[in-house]
């Protein structure tokens, strides 16, 4: 793996200089075509470092020759309600993605249903008083709206730096946010949680607390290779896998496959001068993939996108010819499939359909 320089956040290239470095490797032709993928994490935004990935971007990216049938929609703090009650203004950014699912929901734009499942933010350090936002949410998602995802990424070092919401540590832990999370199973919604992996203890810690709530673990659990964790991979991989075990020990806990093109996990593919292809990502991301699917069962992993923030390192279609092409090698972990139609339900958002496809609906 190339050494890479000092960590700067997320966002690496411009969109111009990031779609001609896409472009320097010609696009790949789809593994496995005919395979129905539910994406079960990706984002819609405009923002002023990266300006907007809204419907018409989603679809190109989509449009490489996998068989993507129906996505989920993560929150990401874009389009917010610009005046009314603070904590109703997030509310705005269900009614955008609503918006866009009902574009997509037309057929005009293709077979895929695009953001068939919302999942926003509220501030749920509100304690009870949540409630009406949470309402507010799930009326606005017309049917759509599935569960909260509350990002607690912290790090003292250089990636804390480059954190969208500056979150104290042991949020998970705060007696009033547990409060304002307990509101989340009266209401059948589920809850995504985006940290790195020194937290992820707080997450086995709120799991045991909350057994009823069904919780999502995003990007493997927010494995660091950047500043201080430059270079210790050895180090941290038996730890993180010893928080995985702890996890998975929980039956409400489920875990999506995927985030590792972004640039904090420090492969350092960004710095090339040509993307990766999909086996060498295939290669560099099974050891972080394959102890998840060990861990949790096929039938609480769910691969996932996370487009925009992880075409940093790869196009669309690579990502997922490198999920196919670690799903393949998973047969030794294979249980039952789960129901058609999951993916719409509250509980495992677009959970695998089986472990040697791990992407079906």
């Amino acid at each position: 793996m190339v050494a890479t320089p000092e960590y700067r956040g997320l966002i690496w290239r411009n969109n111009a200089d990031l779609k001609a470095w896409l472009g320097k490797r010609p696009p790949e032709k789809a593994l496995e075509p005919d395979l129905p993928i539910i994406d079960p994490h990706h984002h819609l935004w405009d923002t002023p470092a990266r300006g907007h990935y809204f419907l018409p971007e989603l679809l190109a990216d989509i449009a490489g020759g996998h068989n993507i049938i129906s996505t989920v929609f993560l929150e990401c703090q874009s389009m917010f309600r610009a005046a009314g009650p603070e904590e109703m203004k997030p509310v705005g950014e269900v009614e955008f993605v609503n918006g866009m699912a009902a574009l997509s929901a037309s057929g005009q734009y293709g077979k895929t249903r695009a953001c068939e499942g919302i999942v926003g933010w509220a501030d749920l350090m509100l304690g009870s008083r949540v409630r009406p936002v949470l309402e507010a949410l799930i009326a606005a998602g017309n049917g759509r709206f599935r569960g909260v995802r509350y990002g607690t990424s912290w790090d003292e070092g250089v990636a804390g730096k480059h954190v969208s919401r500056q979150i104290p540590r042991h949020r998970l832990l705060d007696p009033k946010f547990r409060e304002g999370f307990a509101e989340l199973s009266k209401l059948g919604l589920t809850f995504d949680s985006w940290h790195f992996h020194p937290q992820l203890p707080d997450l086995v810690d709120l799991a045991r607390a909350f057994p009823q709530q069904t919780i999502i673990v995003d990007h493997v659990g927010g494995v660091l290779g950047v500043g201080q964790y430059a270079g210790k991979k050895a180090e941290i991989m038996p730890i993180w896998k010893k928080s995985l075990r702890e996890l998975a020990a929980c039956p409400n806990v489920n875990i999506k496959l995927g985030g590792l093109g972004m640039t904090s996990f420090g492969f350092g593919f960004e710095f090339r001068d040509v993307p990766p292809s999909s086996r060498e990502l295939a290669d560099t991301w099974r050891p972080y993939i394959e102890p998840c699917i060990e861990a949790f069962g096929v039938g609480r992993c769910m691969f996932e996108s996370n487009f925009p923030p992880d075409n940093s390192t790869a196009t669309y279609g690579a990502t997922w010819n490198a999920f196919k092409r670690i799903a393949a090698g998973c047969s030794r972990f294979s249980r039952p499939s789960p129901a058609p139609g999951r993916c719409l339900q509250p509980v495992r958002t677009a959970s695998p359909a089986s472990c040697s496809r791990a992407m079906a609906g």
